[in-house]
Protein backbone atom coordinates (compact mmCIF):
# COMPACT_ATOMS: atom_id res chain seq x y z
CA UNK A 1 0.00 0.00 0.00
CA UNK A 2 1.38 3.48 -0.89
CA UNK A 3 2.69 5.60 1.96
CA UNK A 4 0.29 8.39 2.94
CA UNK A 5 2.00 11.77 3.26
CA UNK A 6 0.80 13.95 6.14
CA UNK A 7 2.89 17.07 5.50
CA UNK A 8 0.73 19.90 6.88
CA UNK A 9 1.91 22.49 4.35
CA UNK A 10 1.01 20.22 1.42
CA UNK A 11 -2.37 19.38 2.92
CA UNK A 12 -3.17 23.05 3.54
CA UNK A 13 -2.41 23.90 -0.08
CA UNK A 14 -4.62 21.07 -1.37
CA UNK A 15 -7.49 22.26 0.84
CA UNK A 16 -7.12 25.90 -0.21
CA UNK A 17 -5.81 26.07 -3.77
CA UNK A 18 -8.71 26.63 -6.14
CA UNK A 19 -11.19 25.45 -3.49
CA UNK A 20 -14.56 27.16 -3.11
CA UNK A 21 -16.17 25.16 -0.26
CA UNK A 22 -15.68 21.98 1.77
CA UNK A 23 -18.55 20.09 3.40
CA UNK A 24 -19.09 19.56 6.25
CA UNK A 25 -16.01 21.73 6.92
CA UNK A 26 -12.34 22.13 6.10
CA UNK A 27 -11.16 21.50 9.68
CA UNK A 28 -12.65 17.99 9.87
CA UNK A 29 -11.27 16.97 6.48
CA UNK A 30 -7.83 18.29 7.42
CA UNK A 31 -7.86 16.25 10.62
CA UNK A 32 -8.69 13.12 8.62
CA UNK A 33 -5.85 13.77 6.17
CA UNK A 34 -3.40 14.57 8.97
CA UNK A 35 -4.28 11.29 10.72
CA UNK A 36 -2.53 9.27 8.02
CA UNK A 37 -5.69 7.43 6.99
CA UNK A 38 -5.78 6.63 3.29
CA UNK A 39 -9.00 8.00 1.86
CA UNK A 40 -10.87 7.08 -1.31
CA UNK A 41 -11.96 9.99 -3.50
CA UNK A 42 -13.35 10.50 -6.96
CA UNK A 43 -14.65 12.84 -9.60
CA UNK A 44 -17.06 11.79 -12.33
CA UNK A 45 -16.94 12.68 -16.04
CA UNK A 46 -19.98 12.18 -18.26
CA UNK A 47 -18.79 11.40 -21.82
CA UNK A 48 -21.05 13.86 -23.63
CA UNK A 49 -18.19 14.73 -26.03
CA UNK A 50 -15.02 12.94 -27.20
CA UNK A 51 -12.74 15.56 -25.67
CA UNK A 52 -12.13 16.47 -22.05
CA UNK A 53 -11.76 20.22 -21.63
CA UNK A 54 -9.91 22.60 -19.36
CA UNK A 55 -12.79 22.61 -16.85
CA UNK A 56 -12.33 18.85 -16.49
CA UNK A 57 -8.58 19.36 -16.18
CA UNK A 58 -9.12 21.52 -13.09
CA UNK A 59 -10.76 18.65 -11.21
CA UNK A 60 -8.31 16.07 -12.61
CA UNK A 61 -5.46 18.23 -11.35
CA UNK A 62 -7.00 18.30 -7.88
CA UNK A 63 -7.34 14.50 -7.95
CA UNK A 64 -3.64 14.26 -8.85
CA UNK A 65 -2.71 16.36 -5.81
CA UNK A 66 -4.40 13.82 -3.54
CA UNK A 67 -2.82 10.99 -5.52
CA UNK A 68 0.65 12.42 -4.81
CA UNK A 69 -0.16 12.26 -1.08
CA UNK A 70 -0.82 8.52 -1.44
CA UNK A 71 -4.62 8.50 -1.43
CA UNK A 72 -6.83 6.23 -3.56
CA UNK A 73 -8.15 8.11 -6.58
CA UNK A 74 -10.99 7.01 -8.85
CA UNK A 75 -11.56 8.52 -12.30
CA UNK A 76 -15.23 7.72 -12.84
CA UNK A 77 -16.62 7.54 -16.37
CA UNK A 78 -20.33 8.32 -16.25
CA UNK A 79 -21.42 5.95 -19.01
CA UNK A 80 -24.80 5.61 -17.24
CA UNK A 81 -25.34 9.20 -16.10
CA UNK A 82 -24.04 10.43 -19.45
CA UNK A 83 -27.05 8.82 -21.12
CA UNK A 84 -29.42 10.80 -18.85
CA UNK A 85 -27.73 14.17 -19.23
CA UNK A 86 -26.88 16.47 -16.33
CA UNK A 87 -29.26 19.48 -16.36
CA UNK A 88 -26.87 21.61 -14.30
CA UNK A 89 -26.44 25.10 -15.79
CA UNK A 90 -28.41 24.11 -18.90
CA UNK A 91 -31.28 26.21 -20.25
CA UNK A 92 -32.85 23.23 -22.01
CA UNK A 93 -33.05 19.47 -21.65
CA UNK A 94 -29.88 17.72 -22.84
CA UNK A 95 -30.18 15.35 -25.76
CA UNK A 96 -30.19 11.77 -24.48
CA UNK A 97 -27.35 9.56 -25.70
CA UNK A 98 -26.97 5.83 -26.24
CA UNK A 99 -24.50 3.62 -24.36
CA UNK A 100 -22.59 3.13 -27.60
CA UNK A 101 -22.28 6.90 -28.08
CA UNK A 102 -21.01 7.63 -24.57
CA UNK A 103 -18.48 4.77 -24.63
CA UNK A 104 -17.21 5.96 -28.01
CA UNK A 105 -16.75 9.45 -26.59
CA UNK A 106 -14.84 8.09 -23.58
CA UNK A 107 -12.33 6.03 -25.61
CA UNK A 108 -9.47 8.52 -25.21
CA UNK A 109 -10.31 9.92 -21.77
CA UNK A 110 -7.53 7.98 -20.04
CA UNK A 111 -4.95 9.28 -22.51
CA UNK A 112 -6.25 12.84 -22.24
CA UNK A 113 -6.26 12.79 -18.43
CA UNK A 114 -2.80 11.22 -18.12
CA UNK A 115 -1.01 14.57 -18.35
CA UNK A 116 -2.26 15.29 -14.84
CA UNK A 117 -3.19 11.91 -13.40
CA UNK A 118 -1.01 8.77 -13.28
CA UNK A 119 -2.66 5.48 -14.20
CA UNK A 120 0.42 3.34 -13.54
CA UNK A 121 3.24 3.17 -11.00
CA UNK A 122 3.05 2.76 -7.23
CA UNK A 123 -0.33 4.47 -6.67
CA UNK A 124 -2.26 4.31 -9.97
CA UNK A 125 -5.63 5.98 -10.36
CA UNK A 126 -8.50 3.58 -11.04
CA UNK A 127 -10.92 3.98 -13.93
CA UNK A 128 -14.47 2.88 -13.13
CA UNK A 129 -17.79 3.05 -15.01
CA UNK A 130 -21.01 3.81 -13.16
CA UNK A 131 -23.04 1.48 -15.38
CA UNK A 132 -21.43 -1.33 -13.35
CA UNK A 133 -23.88 -0.64 -10.51
CA UNK A 134 -26.52 1.69 -11.96
CA UNK A 135 -27.57 -0.82 -14.63
CA UNK A 136 -28.44 -3.24 -11.84
CA UNK A 137 -30.78 -0.90 -9.96
CA UNK A 138 -34.41 -2.04 -9.94
CA UNK A 139 -37.49 0.18 -9.95
CA UNK A 140 -37.85 -0.66 -6.27
CA UNK A 141 -34.28 0.55 -5.66
CA UNK A 142 -35.02 3.80 -7.50
CA UNK A 143 -38.12 4.47 -5.37
CA UNK A 144 -36.08 3.81 -2.23
CA UNK A 145 -33.40 6.31 -3.33
CA UNK A 146 -36.03 8.88 -4.29
CA UNK A 147 -37.59 8.62 -0.82
CA UNK A 148 -34.51 10.33 0.63
CA UNK A 149 -35.41 13.61 -1.11
CA UNK A 150 -38.43 15.84 -1.69
CA UNK A 151 -39.74 17.09 -5.01
CA UNK A 152 -39.33 20.65 -3.75
CA UNK A 153 -35.62 20.06 -3.17
CA UNK A 154 -35.18 18.95 -6.76
CA UNK A 155 -37.19 21.76 -8.37
CA UNK A 156 -35.77 24.56 -6.22
CA UNK A 157 -32.26 24.06 -7.59
CA UNK A 158 -30.78 27.13 -9.24
CA UNK A 159 -30.38 25.34 -12.57
CA UNK A 160 -34.16 25.35 -12.93
CA UNK A 161 -34.58 28.96 -11.79
CA UNK A 162 -34.11 32.08 -13.86
CA UNK A 163 -31.63 34.49 -12.28
CA UNK A 164 -31.19 38.07 -13.42
CA UNK A 165 -28.15 40.25 -12.63
CA UNK A 166 -29.01 43.91 -12.00
CA UNK A 167 -26.75 46.89 -11.37
CA UNK A 168 -27.56 49.17 -8.42
CA UNK A 169 -26.41 52.79 -8.69
CA UNK A 170 -24.15 53.84 -5.81
CA UNK A 171 -25.74 57.30 -5.74
CA UNK A 172 -29.48 57.07 -6.35
CA UNK A 173 -30.07 53.35 -5.78
CA UNK A 174 -31.71 52.90 -9.19
CA UNK A 175 -31.54 49.33 -10.52
CA UNK A 176 -31.34 48.18 -14.14
CA UNK A 177 -30.46 45.01 -16.02
CA UNK A 178 -26.72 44.36 -16.04
CA UNK A 179 -25.05 44.00 -19.47
CA UNK A 180 -23.18 41.09 -17.91
CA UNK A 181 -25.32 38.06 -17.07
CA UNK A 182 -24.06 35.03 -15.10
CA UNK A 183 -26.80 32.45 -15.53
CA UNK A 184 -26.64 31.06 -12.00
CA UNK A 185 -25.85 32.49 -8.60
CA UNK A 186 -22.94 30.04 -8.28
CA UNK A 187 -21.38 31.45 -11.45
CA UNK A 188 -21.80 34.94 -10.01
CA UNK A 189 -20.15 33.96 -6.71
CA UNK A 190 -17.08 32.61 -8.50
CA UNK A 191 -16.73 35.65 -10.80
CA UNK A 192 -14.27 38.53 -10.43
CA UNK A 193 -15.35 42.03 -11.41
CA UNK A 194 -12.93 44.87 -10.67
CA UNK A 195 -12.65 48.44 -11.99
CA UNK A 196 -15.83 48.48 -14.11
CA UNK A 197 -17.83 51.70 -14.44
CA UNK A 198 -20.96 52.82 -16.25
CA UNK A 199 -23.41 55.74 -16.37
CA UNK A 200 -26.58 55.36 -14.34
CA UNK A 201 -29.58 55.69 -16.71
CA UNK A 202 -31.54 57.43 -13.91
CA UNK A 203 -29.24 60.08 -12.37
CA UNK A 204 -26.57 60.09 -15.09
CA UNK A 205 -23.67 59.81 -12.66
CA UNK A 206 -20.72 57.52 -13.29
CA UNK A 207 -21.21 54.56 -10.97
CA UNK A 208 -19.43 51.29 -10.34
CA UNK A 209 -20.29 47.99 -11.98
CA UNK A 210 -18.14 45.76 -9.80
CA UNK A 211 -19.26 42.68 -7.92
CA UNK A 212 -20.55 44.66 -4.93
CA UNK A 213 -22.71 46.77 -7.29
CA UNK A 214 -24.51 43.77 -8.81
CA UNK A 215 -27.48 42.02 -7.24
CA UNK A 216 -28.64 38.59 -8.40
CA UNK A 217 -32.43 38.38 -8.40
CA UNK A 218 -34.30 35.12 -8.69
CA UNK A 219 -37.30 35.40 -10.96
CA UNK A 220 -40.53 33.68 -10.04
CA UNK A 221 -40.60 31.61 -13.21
CA UNK A 222 -38.79 28.34 -13.76
CA UNK A 223 -36.61 28.14 -16.85
CA UNK A 224 -38.59 28.71 -20.02
CA UNK A 225 -38.10 25.22 -21.50
CA UNK A 226 -39.98 22.30 -19.88
CA UNK A 227 -38.21 20.29 -17.19
CA UNK A 228 -38.16 16.61 -18.15
CA UNK A 229 -38.81 14.22 -15.24
CA UNK A 230 -35.57 12.29 -15.88
CA UNK A 231 -33.64 15.52 -15.18
CA UNK A 232 -35.00 15.45 -11.62
CA UNK A 233 -33.57 11.95 -11.19
CA UNK A 234 -30.05 12.83 -12.30
CA UNK A 235 -28.83 13.78 -8.78
CA UNK A 236 -30.01 10.39 -7.53
CA UNK A 237 -27.97 8.61 -10.18
CA UNK A 238 -24.85 10.66 -9.47
CA UNK A 239 -25.42 10.47 -5.72
CA UNK A 240 -25.63 6.68 -5.82
CA UNK A 241 -22.10 6.57 -7.26
CA UNK A 242 -20.79 7.62 -3.84
CA UNK A 243 -22.68 4.76 -2.20
CA UNK A 244 -21.58 2.12 -4.73
CA UNK A 245 -17.89 3.09 -4.46
CA UNK A 246 -18.15 3.86 -0.73
CA UNK A 247 -16.01 6.97 -1.09
CA UNK A 248 -14.77 9.40 1.55
CA UNK A 249 -14.57 12.47 -0.68
CA UNK A 250 -16.03 13.76 -3.94
CA UNK A 251 -14.52 16.60 -5.94
CA UNK A 252 -16.27 18.78 -8.52
CA UNK A 253 -16.94 22.30 -9.77
CA UNK A 254 -19.10 24.47 -7.56
CA UNK A 255 -21.89 24.14 -10.13
CA UNK A 256 -22.05 20.46 -9.11
CA UNK A 257 -22.69 21.19 -5.43
CA UNK A 258 -26.29 19.96 -5.34
CA UNK A 259 -25.48 16.67 -7.06
CA UNK A 260 -22.49 16.04 -4.80
CA UNK A 261 -24.44 16.83 -1.64
CA UNK A 262 -27.12 14.40 -2.82
CA UNK A 263 -24.40 11.75 -2.72
CA UNK A 264 -23.46 12.86 0.77
CA UNK A 265 -27.07 12.40 1.90
CA UNK A 266 -27.30 8.91 0.40
CA UNK A 267 -23.91 7.88 1.81
CA UNK A 268 -25.08 8.83 5.31
CA UNK A 269 -28.45 7.09 4.95
CA UNK A 270 -27.28 3.90 3.27
CA UNK A 271 -23.67 3.31 4.35
CA UNK A 272 -23.87 5.32 7.59
CA UNK A 273 -20.67 7.06 6.54
CA UNK A 274 -19.60 10.69 6.35
CA UNK A 275 -18.69 11.82 2.84
CA UNK A 276 -16.76 15.01 2.33
CA UNK A 277 -17.55 17.27 -0.62
CA UNK A 278 -15.02 19.66 -2.11
CA UNK A 279 -16.28 22.22 -4.63
CA UNK A 280 -13.75 24.01 -6.79
CA UNK A 281 -13.88 27.47 -8.30
CA UNK A 282 -14.99 27.59 -11.90
CA UNK A 283 -12.33 28.60 -14.39
CA UNK A 284 -13.94 31.75 -15.77
CA UNK A 285 -13.03 35.16 -17.11
CA UNK A 286 -13.40 38.41 -15.20
CA UNK A 287 -17.08 38.70 -16.17
CA UNK A 288 -17.90 35.28 -14.72
CA UNK A 289 -18.23 33.48 -18.06
CA UNK A 290 -16.89 29.93 -18.00
CA UNK A 291 -14.25 28.93 -20.51
CA UNK A 292 -16.18 27.31 -23.35
CA UNK A 293 -16.54 26.64 -27.05
CA UNK A 294 -19.38 29.13 -27.40
CA UNK A 295 -17.11 31.88 -26.07
CA UNK A 296 -14.30 30.92 -28.47
CA UNK A 297 -11.81 30.34 -25.64
CA UNK A 298 -12.17 26.61 -24.97
CA UNK A 299 -9.11 24.45 -24.40
CA UNK A 300 -9.49 20.74 -25.10
CA UNK A 301 -7.05 18.17 -23.77
CA UNK A 302 -6.76 16.41 -27.13
CA UNK A 303 -5.74 19.58 -28.97
CA UNK A 304 -2.36 19.74 -30.65
CA UNK A 305 0.33 21.59 -28.68
CA UNK A 306 0.13 24.53 -31.10
CA UNK A 307 -3.66 24.78 -30.92
CA UNK A 308 -3.67 24.47 -27.13
CA UNK A 309 -1.03 27.18 -26.79
CA UNK A 310 -2.95 29.49 -29.14
CA UNK A 311 -6.24 28.84 -27.37
CA UNK A 312 -4.77 29.88 -24.01
CA UNK A 313 -3.33 33.01 -25.62
CA UNK A 314 -6.88 33.96 -26.68
CA UNK A 315 -7.97 34.16 -23.02
CA UNK A 316 -8.54 37.57 -21.49
CA UNK A 317 -5.93 39.02 -19.14
CA UNK A 318 -8.32 38.51 -16.24
CA UNK A 319 -7.98 34.72 -16.53
CA UNK A 320 -4.19 34.59 -16.14
CA UNK A 321 -3.96 34.32 -12.35
CA UNK A 322 -6.89 31.90 -11.95
CA UNK A 323 -5.49 29.84 -14.83
CA UNK A 324 -2.16 29.40 -13.04
CA UNK A 325 -3.93 28.51 -9.79
CA UNK A 326 -6.42 26.02 -11.21
CA UNK A 327 -4.73 24.39 -14.21
CA UNK A 328 -1.02 24.26 -13.34
CA UNK A 329 1.13 23.08 -10.46
CA UNK A 330 3.26 26.21 -10.17
CA UNK A 331 3.79 26.99 -6.44
CA UNK A 332 1.29 29.43 -4.97
CA UNK A 333 4.16 31.65 -3.80
CA UNK A 334 5.13 32.20 -7.43
CA UNK A 335 1.50 32.76 -8.46
CA UNK A 336 1.14 35.47 -5.79
CA UNK A 337 4.17 37.20 -7.32
CA UNK A 338 2.53 36.97 -10.76
CA UNK A 339 -0.65 38.53 -9.37
CA UNK A 340 1.34 41.45 -7.98
CA UNK A 341 3.28 41.84 -11.22
CA UNK A 342 0.04 41.98 -13.21
CA UNK A 343 -0.99 45.05 -11.21
CA UNK A 344 2.09 46.92 -12.44
CA UNK A 345 1.33 48.68 -15.74
CA UNK A 346 4.99 48.39 -16.70
CA UNK A 347 4.55 44.65 -17.16
CA UNK A 348 2.85 43.24 -20.26
CA UNK A 349 0.17 40.65 -19.33
CA UNK A 350 1.00 38.87 -22.61
CA UNK A 351 4.30 37.66 -21.16
CA UNK A 352 2.56 35.98 -18.21
CA UNK A 353 -0.08 34.52 -20.50
CA UNK A 354 2.68 32.99 -22.62
CA UNK A 355 4.09 31.39 -19.49
CA UNK A 356 0.64 30.04 -18.63
CA UNK A 357 0.19 28.62 -22.14
CA UNK A 358 3.66 27.05 -21.96
CA UNK A 359 2.93 25.40 -18.61
CA UNK A 360 -0.39 23.97 -19.76
CA UNK A 361 1.07 22.52 -22.95
CA UNK A 362 3.99 21.10 -20.94
CA UNK A 363 1.62 19.26 -18.60
CA UNK A 364 -0.40 17.76 -21.43
CA UNK A 365 2.24 17.22 -24.13
CA UNK A 366 5.68 17.53 -22.55
CA UNK A 367 8.34 20.23 -22.40
CA UNK A 368 9.68 19.73 -25.92
CA UNK A 369 6.20 20.18 -27.39
CA UNK A 370 5.63 23.27 -25.22
CA UNK A 371 8.86 24.83 -26.48
CA UNK A 372 7.91 24.14 -30.10
CA UNK A 373 4.39 25.52 -29.59
CA UNK A 374 5.77 28.73 -28.09
CA UNK A 375 8.29 29.22 -30.90
CA UNK A 376 5.54 28.52 -33.44
CA UNK A 377 3.26 31.11 -31.80
CA UNK A 378 5.99 33.77 -31.79
CA UNK A 379 6.77 33.12 -35.44
CA UNK A 380 3.22 32.95 -36.79
CA UNK A 381 1.23 35.30 -34.57
CA UNK A 382 3.76 37.82 -33.28
CA UNK A 383 6.09 37.99 -36.29
CA UNK A 384 3.28 37.14 -38.77
CA UNK A 385 5.45 34.63 -40.62
CA UNK A 386 4.31 31.49 -42.42
CA UNK A 387 5.16 28.20 -40.68
CA UNK A 388 7.89 26.00 -42.16
CA UNK A 389 5.44 23.18 -42.78
CA UNK A 390 1.94 23.90 -44.10
CA UNK A 391 -0.71 21.25 -44.58
CA UNK A 392 -1.73 20.78 -48.20
CA UNK A 393 -5.43 20.85 -49.05
CA UNK A 394 -6.82 19.78 -52.41
CA UNK A 395 -9.24 22.16 -54.11
CA UNK A 396 -11.24 22.15 -57.28
CA UNK A 397 -10.90 24.84 -59.90
CA UNK A 398 -14.05 26.99 -59.62
CA UNK A 399 -14.88 25.85 -56.08
CA UNK A 400 -16.25 28.58 -53.86
CA UNK A 401 -13.67 29.78 -51.32
CA UNK A 402 -16.35 29.65 -48.60
CA UNK A 403 -17.00 25.97 -49.31
CA UNK A 404 -13.27 25.22 -49.38
CA UNK A 405 -12.72 26.88 -45.99
CA UNK A 406 -15.52 24.85 -44.39
CA UNK A 407 -14.33 21.59 -46.01
CA UNK A 408 -10.81 22.25 -44.71
CA UNK A 409 -12.34 22.61 -41.24
CA UNK A 410 -11.17 26.21 -40.94
CA UNK A 411 -14.72 27.37 -40.18
CA UNK A 412 -17.69 25.68 -38.52
CA UNK A 413 -20.21 26.65 -41.20
CA UNK A 414 -20.69 28.67 -44.38
CA UNK A 415 -21.95 31.56 -42.27
CA UNK A 416 -18.83 31.38 -40.10
CA UNK A 417 -16.59 31.30 -43.19
CA UNK A 418 -18.37 34.32 -44.69
CA UNK A 419 -18.00 36.20 -41.40
CA UNK A 420 -14.26 35.50 -41.32
CA UNK A 421 -13.90 36.80 -44.90
CA UNK A 422 -15.99 39.92 -44.31
CA UNK A 423 -13.98 40.75 -41.17
CA UNK A 424 -10.69 40.55 -43.04
CA UNK A 425 -9.54 37.32 -41.41
CA UNK A 426 -8.81 35.47 -44.67
CA UNK A 427 -5.85 36.02 -46.98
CA UNK A 428 -4.09 34.23 -49.83
CA UNK A 429 -0.32 34.78 -50.01
CA UNK A 430 -0.74 37.84 -47.81
CA UNK A 431 -3.52 39.44 -49.89
CA UNK A 432 -6.68 39.92 -47.81
CA UNK A 433 -9.84 38.49 -49.38
CA UNK A 434 -13.05 40.36 -48.62
CA UNK A 435 -15.39 39.11 -51.35
CA UNK A 436 -17.43 36.15 -50.12
CA UNK A 437 -18.12 35.18 -53.75
CA UNK A 438 -14.42 34.47 -54.41
CA UNK A 439 -13.77 31.16 -56.17
CA UNK A 440 -10.67 28.97 -56.35
CA UNK A 441 -8.75 29.48 -59.60
CA UNK A 442 -5.72 27.85 -61.25
CA UNK A 443 -3.55 30.83 -60.36
CA UNK A 444 -4.07 30.04 -56.65
CA UNK A 445 -2.36 26.66 -57.01
CA UNK A 446 0.49 26.38 -54.49
CA UNK A 447 -0.45 29.58 -52.68
CA UNK A 448 -0.93 29.81 -48.91
CA UNK A 449 -4.40 30.38 -47.50
CA UNK A 450 -4.46 31.94 -44.04
CA UNK A 451 -7.61 31.96 -41.90
CA UNK A 452 -7.49 33.82 -38.63
CA UNK A 453 -4.14 34.21 -36.90
CA UNK A 454 -2.95 30.63 -36.80
CA UNK A 455 -4.54 28.50 -39.52
CA UNK A 456 -2.70 27.91 -42.81
CA UNK A 457 -3.36 25.67 -45.82
CA UNK A 458 -1.43 25.22 -49.06
CA UNK A 459 -3.93 25.18 -51.93
CA UNK A 460 -3.41 22.31 -54.34
CA UNK A 461 -5.62 22.37 -57.46
CA UNK A 462 -6.51 18.91 -58.61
Amino acid sequence: MPQVITDEKLIDEILERGVEQIFPDKKTLKEKLMSGERIRLYCGYDPTAPSLHIGNAVTINKLSQFQKLGHEVIFLVGDFTGMIGDPTDKTATRKKMTRKEVLKNAEDYKKQASGYLKFDGENPAKIMYNSEWSDKLSFKDLIELASKFTLQQMIDREMFKRNLAVVKCRYCGFEWKSPIQFGTIENFKSSTLIGNKTNCPNCGKMTGMDKEDIVMKELDRLRETPIAFHELLYPLAQGYDSVAMNVDLEIGGNDQMFNMLAGRTLQKNINNKEKFVMTLKLLSDETGKKMGKSEGNAVFLDQSPEDMYGAVMSWTDGTIAIGFEMATNIPMEEIEKIKEALKDEKNNPRDFKMKLAYEMVKINHGEEAAQFAQENFIKIVQKKEVPDEVKEEKAKNGEKLVDFIVRAKLAESNADAKRKIEQGGVSIDGEIIKDIQTVISEEMNGKILKVGKREFRKIIIG
